[in-house]
């Protein structure tokens, strides 16, 4: 099918360039004596009222039909990308205002569209190239809208706008280039689309006016002797009918390379382990982060639901503090909120809230960008969504600092290679040049860390970041954020399921349940000394190397509520086994047990005895 395509569509490349130059001179001299003749060995198709040579105009017209078919689906393309595409990168009211017009739009047949267009702009082919322009813009604003949402929702857009980047520049960098390909094989195959429609117009006299011609025109003036000569008319109809199947035949083709083009990624380079972890840095306890009774409200068409309740926390310099929980415990979106990266219909409201000493309720929401883009850093779970896989990784490592520090170019990338040797990746020059799905998961991740460390951020909020690698992987990345933060000084915020790697890697631990922490205190002492029980019940889940393989594991029964936030009272209360009636009907509050120790429950368990400790470790 290739082979066929690339063949039709050479030899109307040929005619379009040779056409009017070897047979314009023909198909534009008339004949008095050779007025509507059939076909001859002179004139092989016959000859039309003027006597010109129909096989010489319909070769001829090819160079017009073709340019202006090609001249509409590209200004139809274009109007279409940049309405549906404009959507991933507006505001809320705007969106749906550029959604409701594309609905209004395609509620038009577009046939009319383009004959009242036809009549608006005036008949000629201009205007018929601008009526089919208008009339093809809401198809392709769909498409593009559709894409653009798939878009609109990943990590590395969310982190492109909170670097503070333009709206023009968030569609051309990463927008465009990730919806580029279907939009050109569905632009390629619309080219025959509008080819027919231009003939079409043509045909109705609103597209190509006398002198002038194309293939729709000569259809119409051959209609009139298709019984007496159908060659006049049927030679027009197969040009128009060849052209629009090779571009069909093109877009097949191309469409079916994409779906085969998956070639296996290059195989990784082992990276050398960093130097193992030490102990906190002692010293500067200054405070990075302070978030004080953090709620989350997210409006549905059920009512509101807050997810996260009342959350308070804090994090000073080189400490490194674990949040721990069950999925849909509210840990990620703790995490996004205090990222400022909430999607647009969740809504975040705190008591306090100090980065970096600043109140963020002072600052403006372009000036709490600004300090969080230069301050903070997310690392996410799934690298492979956190990077564009559009942009080659140089680009996506160096934007921070080329778009809130004005470094230029060449600094940006000696600055790239310094942060992927920090991250202990080899061959970083290489690397910068390299797309995301040409590197291993363990690889991505450590991009990931070392995009994060371009800006030097005082807190560094890792999501899950060891989710999606195998052991081997994982003990690396934890190595290697323990090393960041003994010699960088960073804070980390550590979002995991794993209880016994948070143990391991935290000073503290942070624990939630039903949008709330329900327990604080030191890792040390997580293994033997948590007071809840819902953090005894995650504790105790851990397997070990002693533990008797033919009991199950032990769990907290049943699973968490589905709207946390409609329990009354302790929202563990109906799977915790030492409940009382106090637990239904009050919602105990996060208090003091010990040094840098509280926890939220009415009747903590006591502390392991000596023995129960033992047996534990």
């Amino acid at each position: 099918m290739a082979v066929v395509a690339v063949t039709m569509l050479g030899s109307l490349a040929v005619l379009a360039v040779i056409g009017p130059v070897v047979w314009g001179p023909a198909a534009d001299r008339p004949d008095p004596s050779a007025v509507l003749q059939g076909p001859s060995a002179a004139h092989l198709l016959g000859t039309d009222y003027l006597g010109r040579d129909l096989l010489a105009r319909v070769l001829a017209a090819t160079r017009l039909s073709l340019l202006l078919a090609l001249t509409a689906a590209l200004l139809g393309s274009a109007a279409g990308v940049t309405l549906g595409a404009l959507t991933a990168v507006v505001g809320a009211r705007s969106r749906r205002l550029l959604g409701a017009l594309i609905n209004l739009l395609l509620a038009f047949p577009g046939l009319l569209v383009a004959i009242f267009c036809s009549v608006i702009f005036g008949a000629g082919a201009r205007g018929a190239v601008f009526a089919l322009a208008v009339a093809a813009t809401p198809g392709v604003a769909r498409i593009a809208q559709t894409l653009a949402a798939g878009v609109a929702g990943t990590d590395f857009m969310a982190a492109a706008r909170v670097l503070g980047l333009r709206r023009h520049r968030l569609l051309m960098r990463h927008v465009l280039p990730n919806i580029a390909e279907p939009l050109m094989l569905n632009a390629t195959i619309s080219a025959g689309a509008m080819l027919v429609a231009l003939s079409g117009l043509s045909f109705l006299g609103l597209g190509v006016q006398p002198p002038g011609y194309d293939w729709g025109l000569l259809l119409s003036q051959g209609l009139d002797r298709i019984y007496v000569e159908p060659l006049s008319a049927v030679a027009p109809g197969i040009a128009i009918v060849y052209a629009g199947l090779a571009c069909q035949l093109l877009g097949e083709v191309l469409a079916g390379g994409v779906a085969r083009r998956a070639g296996p990624p290059r195989a990784a380079e082992p990276a050398p382990r960093p130097p193992a972890a030490k102990g906190p840095v002692a010293g500067d306890d200054d405070e990075v982060l302070r978030v004080e009774d953090l709620e989350v409200v997210i409006p549905t068409a059920d009512g509101v639901v807050r997810p996260v309740r009342g959350v308070t926390l804090a994090l000073r310099r080189a400490e490194i503090v674990g949040l721990v929980g069950e999925s849909g415990s509210g840990k990620s979106l703790t995490a996004l909120a205090i990222a400022d990266l909430l999607p647009e219909r969740a809504r975040v409201t705190w008591r306090t809230h100090r980065f970096l000493g600043t109140d963020a309720a002072a600052l403006t929401r372009k000036e709490r960008h600004k300090r969080l883009a230069t301050g903070l850093a997310m690392i996410f779970q799934n690298p492979a969504s956190s990077l564009n896989p559009a942009l080659r990784l140089g680009t996506q490592v160096t934007e921070a600092v080329r778009a809130h520090r004005g470094v230029p170019r060449s600094e940006a990338v000696e600055q790239a290679v310094a942060s992927l040797g920090r991250v202990a990746l080899p061959g970083a020059r290489r690397l910068l040049r390299s797309r995301p799905f040409q590197l291993s998961g363990g690889q991505r991740q450590r991009v990931m860390i070392a995009t994060a460390l371009m800006m030097r951020p005082q807190l560094i909020i890792a999501d899950e970041p060891t989710t999606a690698l195998d052991v081997t992987v994982q003990r690396g990345i934890v190595e290697l954020l323990a090393g960041i933060r003994r010699d960088a000084g960073t804070a980390v915020l550590f979002i995991s399921h794993d209880v016994a790697l948070v143990a391991q890697l935290c000073d503290r631990v942070l624990v939630m349940y039903g949008g709330r922490v329900v327990e604080n205190l030191p890792a040390g002492r997580l293994a033997t000394g948590a007071r809840h029980p819902y953090t005894r019940a995650l504790v105790e889940s851990v397997p070990d190397m002693a533990v008797d393989r033919s009991r199950p594991l032990r769990t907290a029964d049943g699973a968490p509520s589905e709207s946390p936030g409609d329990v009354t009272g302790c929202p563990f209360h109906g799977r915790c086994a030492h409940r009382r009636d106090r637990c239904t009907t009050e919602n105990p509050a996060l208090s003091a047990l010990g040094s840098g120790h509280q926890v939220a429950c009415w009747y903590p368990l006591p502390a392991m005895s000596s023995r129960e400790e033992a047996e534990t470790s």
